[in-house]
């Protein structure tokens, strides 16, 4: 027998298979969104005090979920699901917000100024920034930050261990599909197709920017003004919400944000390279 240390690459990895892996997060977080919005703890009327509940625990739960996956089943460092800490990420946070903020802002002024959408504030101005703030706040704990950690983060992340990055992408939006049909989200054939486009979109931020920070930025301002103008904010009446939904706030910002952001990181689009994911 040789007494030369064996070569760690001819080692078999120890692991569970990258799709078991993918499956017990999938399912984990399918279960935290269902107990957090269909549970008998916090019932399924809306109200402010219910909503901010929800959003911290839906935080509180996802995110360790998410670290334990990372340390006991994928064994590898934090820094491979793209999340690096805010002082590194914060550029790409605002680029992420501002390409959508910039083109919705467009449609807004295009549908007010063609008579298309009509728009008037039930309550005072102050009352409305005052909602707009915490619904930041809302947005990124309960949708923006946990869903990118996992669907951009974490299946991602693994999917491109083992696949080109186009079909990482496409894997990861199917999930997130998935994922909103399960909890309830997406039932309709619209917000199927919703989903579906926004999960590739996100995506495709994640592989030109390398981490989720332009992701969480983008949906945190999607999220946050569509909320806004609905029926969670409750602080505007809106005639033609349908047509300011469907292009003011959906189709303009989606394909000028996309536009912007594959301006701004061309040179560093692969679609198909593969990401490793080492140990160290």
């Amino acid at each position: 027998m040789s007494g030369r240390p064996r070569d760690p690459r001819a080692t078999r990895d120890a692991r569970l298979a990258t799709h078991w892996r993918i499956l017990i997060v999938f399912a984990g977080t399918v279960l935290v969104w269902l107990f957090v919005y269909h549970g008998a703890l916090l019932g399924r009327d809306y109200d402010r005090p219910t909503h901010v509940t929800r959003a911290v625990l839906t935080t509180l739960l996802v995110v360790p979920l998410v670290v334990a996956a990372r340390r006991l089943l994928d064994r590898r460092p934090w820094t491979g699901l793209g999340l690096p800490s805010l002082r590194v990420g914060w550029r790409r946070l605002l680029l992420g917000m501002a390409c959508w903020l910039v083109p919705a802002a467009l449609g807004f002024a295009l549908w007010l100024g063609f008579g298309w959408v009509e728009i008037s504030l039930r309550t005072s101005a102050a009352d409305a920034l005052r909602v707009a703030a915490l619904l930041v706040v809302l947005v990124l704990l309960y949708e923006a930050l946990p869903e990118e950690l996992v669907f951009r983060g974490y299946l991602q992340r693994n999917l491109a261990t083992r696949l080109p990055a186009w079909q990482a992408v496409i894997g990861q939006a199917v999930s997130f599909t998935l994922f909103g049909f399960l909890v309830g989200a997406a039932t309709s054939p619209d917000r199927l197709l919703l989903f579906v486009v926004f999960a590739l979109l996100l995506g495709a931020f994640r592989v030109a920017t390398g981490d989720i920070w332009a992701g969480i930025g983008f949906h945190l301002a999607f999220q946050t003004v569509a909320q806004l103008f609905g029926d969670v904010g409750a602080v505007f009446d809106v005639v033609g919400a349908d047509v300011l939904g469907l292009v003011a706030l959906g189709g303009l910002p989606f394909a000028l944000g996309w536009m912007a952001m594959e301006r701004r990181y061309r040179n560093n689009l692969n679609w198909r390279a593969r990401e490793p994911d080492p140990i160290r």
